[in-house]
């Protein structure tokens, strides 16, 4: 399993899922939905469903998950959440069984994707985005032209 790629695309979605809980879970799909995309958004969450208890249970993993929540842009952040990720993983492999599984749902013939991550800088211009087996997740600051 590529931990980098479950790490980057886990980071946007790790605020809306570390916050989650109670009534504002139907308002909080709602708007995730709407900005990364339903099938993006089900998939983080089966994801974070899995992972979730292992995070809870691992100090080290837990504080890099909530400063990736705090500030998912920050690369550095992201870079410690990726090292935790991959410790714990490779401590649970049947947990990576689980998530490799559900990464490749929905994946045209199976396979996981390519994700592609486009950093654009210049005046407030910055593009990050994602593709998983067609499907796209990012943001965008600033104004696109094609």
């Amino acid at each position: 399993m590529d931990i980098a790629l479950l790490a980057t695309f886990l980071s946007p979605f790790l605020p809306h899922l570390i916050k989650l809980g109670g009534q504002a879970a139907e308002k909080v799909t709602e708007v995730v939905s709407e900005k990364f995309g339903e099938a993006a958004w089900v998939k983080a969450q089966k994801i974070w469903d899995r992972l979730s208890p292992e995070v809870e249970a691992k100090e080290d993993i837990k504080v890099a998950a909530t400063q990736v929540a705090a500030k998912p842009d920050s690369t550095a952040r992201q870079a410690v959440f990726q090292e935790e990720l991959e410790a714990l993983l490779k401590e649970n492999p049947e947990l990576v069984q689980v998530i490799a599984q559900i990464m490749k749902e929905d994946a045209p013939d199976g396979t996981p994707g390519t994700q592609i991550i486009q950093n654009v800088v210049g005046d407030k211009n910055q593009v990050v985005g994602q593709v998983f087996g067609g499907k796209v997740v990012g943001s965008v600051e600033g104004d696109v032209t094609m």
